[in-house]
């Protein structure tokens, strides 16, 4: 079983930059990341294999206690049971990775990106 991964070098990036202008850690920006991430859906094929160039994670400080929830969520997406190997690290990266561009874009289109993100669910 794995407990640690790395992140993409554009996830890594693109926390960099929110942690700096947001004053956000990086554990909740990983967890927004990964609640946008699969709110979206299903991951594409290409996403599971992004690059590894980025910053080492461990298992306990992305998912911390909700791991068994994100592991649900993710297998609610997918349709289908997943394995612990699959899970972590190889959706969970991708999530990452996919929630981490995301975050980004909602950080665009908002001056302050909590009040923006809870207001998502608001327009649905």
């Amino acid at each position: 079983m794995a407990f640690k991964l790395k992140t993409s070098q554009q996830t890594e990036e693109i926390f960099n930059r929110i942690e700096a202008s947001e004053r956000l850690p990086w554990p909740t920006l990983m967890r927004l990341a990964l609640s946008l991430s699969i709110r979206q859906g299903s991951l594409m094929e290409l996403e599971l294999y992004l690059d590894n160039m980025g910053r080492e994670l461990n298992r306990q400080t992305i998912t911390g206690d909700a791991d068994t929830l994100y592991k649900c969520l993710i297998e609610l997406q997918e349709g289908r049971h997943i394995s612990d190997e699959e899970y972590f690290p190889t959706y969970v990266k991708a999530h990452l990775d996919r929630g981490a561009r995301l975050l980004e874009q909602e950080k665009k289109y908002s001056r302050d990106l909590l009040v923006h993100l809870t207001e998502l669910n608001k327009s649905i």
